[in-house]
């Protein structure tokens, strides 16, 4: 309100005295500062094992599995590329981490039930232990998981063994028919704010793309803060991390419920700014960008 009551007060003051000024000029961006906590970041070779939850095709393991590859590829993919939106990470304290897809388990007849409890996640992430790794759980849009439409996404670590190294994971859900206004957004038309019509999943699969987004998001946020004492703004325990931090930027321009300039595929229409291995095309959120101190799009 105390802000709200400057503006005002401003714009009125400039108006009165008939001093010439844009709008622009009074909200100009502010640097966003993710203040670095002394911690471990995950750097080097690192090894991500998929854990799939539920019954997923093979096309869809395959988009999954080729933008994971696509983010360390040593072939030089058509610009821009999903690999240089990767190398963002590098300026995290410097030195690169290079991902590498290890081991796959397919749990398509449900152990533990279509309903996911917190607990259970850290418990699936333990099949696969050891260091530089990190466990992907990809749940099938029928499974549900506690707090889904609250963050469609989450990473954390666990304990390995019975000594203080900590592994990490990663869950992503498929939104296809959960809250695909908040997870799959903007494949999928928002549940609040202004109405814009969805765009085209490059893809062809508005879960799939939506899980892509949070997946990207996620592997960020998990090399920079993998234990919460990483490179975050906020509370440690909802911290705002690498992409989190440019929630809604895919493009220049962009501004709530609008996504910003993306590269429109002429034969689908689709919408994208990266591509990736094997023809992939995918889209992919803003990162911060420790050297500017704002959030940098492809595009």
């Amino acid at each position: 309100m105390a802000a709200s009551a400057s503006i005002y007060n401003l714009l009125t003051l400039l108006l009165l005295s008939g001093i010439p000024f844009t709008f622009s000029e009074l909200v100009k961006e502010q640097p966003l500062v993710l203040k670095y906590h002394n911690g471990p970041l995950l750097k080097g070779k690192i090894t991500v094992n998929l854990i799939w939850y539920g019954k997923f095709s093979p096309t869809q393991r395959s988009i999954i599995v080729d933008f994971i590859n696509s983010l360390s590829s040593a072939v030089k993919p058509k610009v821009p590329s999903a690999s240089f939106w990767w190398k963002t990470t590098e300026k995290y304290k410097s030195g690169s981490s290079t991902l590498v897809v290890g081991k796959q388990i397919l749990l398509e007849n449900y152990p533990l039930g279509k309903t996911l409890k917190n607990p259970h996640l850290p418990a699936l992430a333990g099949k696969f232990n050891g260091l530089g790794t990190v466990s992907v759980i990809l749940t099938a849009k029928d499974v549900a998981v506690e707090g889904f439409c609250m963050r469609c996404g989450a990473h954390g670590s666990n304990r390995v063994g019975l000594g203080r190294v900590r592994g990490t994971f990663i869950w992503v859900g498929n939104s296809e028919t959960q809250c695909p206004g908040q997870c799959a957004w903007p494949f999928h038309q928002p549940i609040y704010g202004p109405q814009t019509p969805p765009l085209v999943a490059p893809n062809g699969d508005v879960g799939i793309d939506g899980m892509i987004i949070n997946l990207a998001t996620l592997l960020a946020n998990t090399v920079t803060n993998p234990f919460n004492n990483g490179y975050f703004q906020g509370p440690a325990d909802a911290p705002l991390e690498a992409v989190s931090a440019c929630t809604g930027i895919f493009g220049s321009g962009s501004y709530p419920g609008y996504p910003g300039k993306l590269l429109v595929e002429k034969s689908t229409g689709a919408s994208y700014n990266a591509n990736g291995i094997n023809g992939r095309k995918y889209l992919l959120p803003a990162m911060w960008d420790p050297q500017t101190s704002r959030c940098k799009a492809l595009v």
